[in-house]
């Protein structure tokens, strides 16, 4: 057995088990013993029975003196009672609707036991604790997985516990920990203090105490991000041996285009432009990140480069993540370069234009091969094996930032020696821990100044009781000519699969409140509704009839969190507000207030906490995307934040990201590598975990 062995080779585990496991991601044995607990229980106050009190947590350990199964016919379940003794007295322990259990144990068995207490009239008993049968009365408590000690808990799935699972850990543990190659150099063990592999992964799973497997956590974590950091400073060095073409700053056209623009460039959006178009005189890949906020004219600053691109003889390609998205890119080029005639196409999954008229697919991709279209926006349709370009020099992404040089080679398929200058923008912030790790690849410009002019939004928490006055002030604005959007956290109600309701009954769905307010709360007004289940054509009708105003009230899933201008809509309702993370909600409130009119947010919430109040009243007292970030990764960690999930890095990496000073540490330690070991000659168990990351992660 070693750490690539495929789980079906492991013992006990058949077909069931199997899908189980690979529900959780566990395919291998590594994958097994790098699942690591998100809690643990201490069950490790072993007391004889006769000092047993109500309302503890409690081990106790004793002989089985009676068992039996009870039918309860009011409760309609079967208690299993079974009476256990040792020298010093008695105690019952009663679990509930386990009737199998009679047949796991028989009178006479040694159980340890570990639970809480309760107590029914006078007598105390042990409420479903968790059992492990022992050879006899002196068994060493050392030896225990389920009870008796600091239990894990494992993240897991319906119909795999956390007790199955330290079933299945445990012996795999044993028989492989001394195998595996030590990937952390010595000294950093010995300079921050921290375990070897073997010591750590079993403190982990089984620790002796809490500081131990906090110890073990801390060395797993800064071992994940040092591998993060020397990944990513790879490709730092991978790109700077690549050949781009060097592409002058045309100031004359530049400065026009500043010039003609019917607002003034902030000074955040000039900065951002002038570091684009510098990096685009080098004759090594741009690989840059413009963070912006919503709506703070991050197209008008690409729109830029990619004039002075195509002034120098060259293509550029505008990649964006939906049809509507890159509709929109398309129409805001043609109007932004109107004057400078330039040749911009459009291909998606359904449409083709050129200069705004139909265009055959066939002949767009022919004219864009011979270097005849200068700025090709569409989705991920252009990176097909069909689209070729004759003189490709810059690649833009809306929304998506890991875009590696493989890709880029792809979209230059027919270019021997240059790949094409990356710009990738985003409106999702990012905390800075982030982009020293994930990001720390790419060179990042800001645009935090907002277009002056712009009323800032009043964002208000609707509690349920509060509901009818919101409805009233939605009714105000619309009878003042403005329009509203309504956000949903899903399309339609789930059940689980067998057939229970889920948590996610309780939020609001798409279909159900564009019914409820259709037919109840808003009878007599234009209601319309969107989700990404549509097809195109359809979201396209509900979008052009929204933008000419014929709708009053838009009710739609996350699919607008991204790319919809209507300048017209002041009111941004958001159901179950509480289901998103804060750079979400951000996200929704930046698709009103870019008119002239006041706008509002209202967050709607049925579920009151503090924690959940906290996170809405960070959004109210925070404009500013970029603080919110931050909060929301000390609020809410990580989550699924800039799909960071396609790395496949651990929960407790994730976790880690909030640590500014471990990710600083982990960073400059793999600096150090690379500047004195650039092939990582000294270190081969290292390099090993090095490579085997990089066939992990899947740059998209």
């Amino acid at each position: 057995m070693n750490l690539s062995t495929p789980i079906e080779q492991i013992p006990r585990v058949g077909p069931q088990i199997q899908k189980k496991l690979r529900r959780l991601g566990i395919k291998t044995v590594k994958d097994l013993i790098f699942h690591f607990p998100h809690r643990y229980e201490d069950f490790s106050n072993i007391i004889p029975i006769s000092e047993i009190k109500q309302d503890q947590t409690v081990s106790t350990k004793g002989k089985i003196l009676d068992i039996k199964n009870i039918r309860t016919f009011r409760k309609r379940m079967t208690l299993t009672q079974a009476l256990i003794g040792d020298e010093t007295g008695q105690i019952q322990a009663i679990w509930f609707n386990q009737p199998y259990l009679i047949n796991t144990f028989k009178k006479g068995d040694f159980l340890f036991l570990s639970g809480k207490t309760n107590k029914k009239g006078n007598n105390r008993y042990l409420s479903s604790p968790a059992y492990e049968r022992i050879s006899d009365i002196n068994f060493s408590h050392s030896d225990l997985t389920h009870t008796g000690r600091l239990v894990p808990v494992y993240p897991g799935t319906e119909g795999l516990s956390s007790r199955w699972l330290r079933f299945l850990i445990k012996p795999v543990l044993i028989k492989i920990r001394n195998e595996v190659k030590d990937a952390l150099p010595k000294e950093l063990k010995i300079k921050y203090n921290l375990p070897d592999f073997k010591t750590a992964i079993w403190q982990i799973h089984f620790p002796d105490s809490l500081e131990e497997a906090e110890t073990a956590k801390k060395r797993f974590v800064f071992e994940e991000l040092l591998i993060l950091s020397l990944f990513i400073l790879n490709e730092r060095l991978k790109m700077k041996k690549e050949r781009a073409v060097a592409m002058p700053i045309n100031l004359e056209f530049i400065q026009e285009f500043a010039k003609n623009l019917p607002f003034r460039l902030t000074d955040d959006q000039r900065k951002a432009s002038w570091q684009i178009l510098k990096d685009l005189e080098k004759p090594r890949p741009m690989n840059r990140l413009l963070e912006g906020d919503v709506g703070s004219g991050k197209t008008v600053v690409s729109a830029m480069a990619a004039l002075n691109v195509a002034k120098s003889g060259y293509q550029t390609v505008f990649m964006a993540p939906t049809e509507i998205l890159a509709k929109q890119h398309y129409q805001t080029f043609n109007l932004a370069l109107k004057k400078y005639r330039l040749k911009i196409g459009l291909i998606t999954g359904k449409e083709n234009r050129l200069q705004n008229k139909k265009i055959k697919r066939k002949d767009i991709l022919e004219k864009a091969s011979k270097g005849k279209i200068d700025i090709l926006i569409g989705t991920h349709a252009l990176i097909q094996k069909e689209v070729k370009f004759g003189k490709l020099a810059l690649v833009i992404i809306d929304e998506q930032h890991r875009f590696g040089i493989e890709q880029r080679a792809k979209l230059c398929q027919n270019q021997s020696k240059t790949i094409p200058h990356l710009l990738s923008m985003t409106a999702t912030p990012i905390p800075r821990t982030l982009t020293l790790t994930i990001y720390g690849d790419l060179d990042l410009s800001l645009i935090k100044e907002l277009p002056k002019g712009r009323k800032k939004v009043i964002t208000q928490i609707v509690p349920p009781q509060a509901r009818k006055k919101a409805y009233d002030f939605i009714k105000e604005q619309i009878k003042k000519g403005r329009q509203v959007f309504v956000i949903c956290p899903r399309i339609e109600p789930t059940k689980s699969e067998s057939g229970k309701a889920t948590n996610w009954d309780e939020v609001r769905a798409v279909k159900e409140e564009y019914e409820k307010l259709k037919k109840e709360i808003f009878p007599e007004l234009k209601i319309a509704m969107l989700h990404g289940r549509m097809k195109n054509e359809e979201k396209e009708k509900i979008m052009k009839k929204l933008k000419e105003g014929r709708t009053d009230i838009l009710v739609s899933t996350s699919v607008i969190e991204v790319g919809i201008d209507v300048p017209n809509a002041t009111v941004m309702a958001i159901e179950g507000a509480d289901k998103f993370g804060l750079a979400q909600l951000h996200q929704f409130r930046g698709r009103v207030g870019r008119g002239k009119e006041q706008s509002f947010c209202l967050l709607l919430t049925d579920f009151q906490s503090q924690t959940v109040n906290k996170r809405l009243r960070a959004l109210i007292n925070c404009e500013n995307g970029f603080d919110l970030a931050e909060k929301d990764l000390t609020i809410r960690g990580p989550g699924d934040l800039s799909g960071q999930r396609q790395w496949g890095v651990p929960d407790v990496t994730m976790a880690a990201l909030k640590d500014i000073e471990m990710v600083e540490e982990a960073r400059k330690e793999a600096e150090t590598i690379l500047r004195n070991d650039p092939q990582m000659k000294k270190n081969p168990p290292l390099k090993s975990r090095l490579e085997e990351f990089q066939k992990r992660i899947h740059l998209e």
